[in-house]
């Protein structure tokens, strides 16, 4: 039917908002009018039926592969229906001639399906966690304070690029972990929290920072929460080299070679996995130069943004030559909600040659003498 195919184009353009069917024909018919709207269920479109009586409604959640047949079950009983998108509304009147849609300008705006996703996060809201909780993130409730909510939101985040990689992590009975930089360790207890209690593997993780207090406060709260694997010491990126055997390293926002530091350690120790959120990328900056390049060059903040973007293009092809797939993905910040490139490598165990000669030729694109290619440079023979 017409309606159906309007339906499956809007849905797959992401542009469908609400159907409302009313004006029932059969009598028989116990509820008066069926509402259906999208929801998302573990990132993944369904559909809600809304049946209302006269003094309840009840509900029914189906899979978008189920709607047309229930659609037309349920409109057979009823003369009208309309269907609400972004561009249009459809209004679909069955007479005794047959169906007549008619189009008109669009009423309703698209629904923010984010409320849904909430239920789907990997540490529920309204549900007790006790980290949360003394970190003032939640109440013993489990509800999230107002002014926590954004950083509710990122850790979960964070933890959505954990669980892409689970495989990897539970892979071994037991995975050792070193969190460079990690502040006031949302995330490093957060990581804890998922590796340990909900996937059940065994972790040791020690969160390394510069300053004296803040690694006081966390071993604190580590020890109030019984996270007996979970520690922090403090140190510098550039001189902690005092480990072995390191599963995964994470750093998120070092300063501008502290992240190439913390790469190299993680290269120099085999890692398995290496995860890094750059920020305050000054050393390409004050190198970088090609004549045919001066439009863009020369002025001060697209520099600065291709600067970045060309420094992490090297950690990303080094990390390539010397047997690691690597992604870039979004990552949103804790604290200020700006968009960061997070770089996630994974050791396959392949140097690439190709990725080599790449390195080379772009590097002598933009005459750059990279951090890391220099504290590499035996890896990188």
């Amino acid at each position: 039917m017409e309606y159906i195919e309007i339906l499956k184009e809007n849905l797959m353009k992401n542009q469908f908002i609400e159907i409302v069917i009313s004006g029932k024909l059969n009598s028989e018919v116990v509820f008066n009018k069926v509402g259906v709207k999208p929801f998302l269920k573990d990132n993944k479109l369904n559909l809600q039926f809304s049946y209302i009586y006269d003094k309840k409604t009840m509900h029914e959640n189906i899979e978008v592969e189920d709607l047309y047949k229930k659609l037309n079950k349920e409109f057979s009983n009823f003369k009208q229906m309309i269907i609400f998108t972004v561009e249009n509304d459809y209004q679909i009147l069955r007479n005794k001639k047959g169906i007549k849609i008619i189009k008109q300008k669009p009423t309703k705006k698209i629904n923010s399906l984010e409320h849904n996703r909430k239920k789907n996060y990997i540490i529920e809201e309204n549900k007790p966690c006790k980290f949360l909780e003394i970190l003032g993130v939640m109440n013993e409730n489990g509800k999230v304070y107002k002014d926590k909510y954004d950083k509710f939101r990122q850790i979960n985040k964070y933890l959505e690029f954990i669980r892409d990689i689970k495989d990897e992590i539970t892979r071994k009975e037991k995975i050792r972990i070193v969190d460079f930089g990690s502040g006031k360790a949302y995330l490093t207890f957060s990581l804890y929290y998922y590796i340990v209690e909900i996937l059940g593997v065994e972790a040791e993780i020690t969160g390394i920072d510069l300053k004296e207090d803040v690694v006081k406060f966390c071993n604190e709260t580590a020890k109030k929460l019984s996270y007996k694997k979970l520690s922090f010491l403090c140190g510098d990126i550039k001189t902690f080299d005092n480990f072995e055997g390191i599963d995964m390293i994470v750093t998120l926002h070092a300063c501008d070679i502290a992240t190439d530091m913390a790469i190299a350690h993680g290269i120099k120790w085999k890692s398995r996995i290496i995860m890094v959120v750059p920020c305050c990328q000054h050393e390409i900056f004050g190198q970088i130069k090609n004549e045919s390049m001066s439009p863009l060059l020369k002025h001060g903040i697209l520099k600065e943004r291709l600067s970045s973007l060309v420094t992490d293009s090297v950690r990303g092809n080094i990390l390539e030559i010397l047997g690691y797939s690597v992604q870039f993905v979004e990552f949103i910040d804790m604290e200020h909600t700006p968009k960061n490139i997070m770089i996630r490598a994974i050791y396959n165990g392949k140097r690439n040659e190709k990725a080599l000669r790449e390195f080379q030729i772009f590097k002598e694109f933009w005459n750059i003498n990279p951090y890391l290619e220099n504290a590499m440079k035996e890896e990188l023979k």
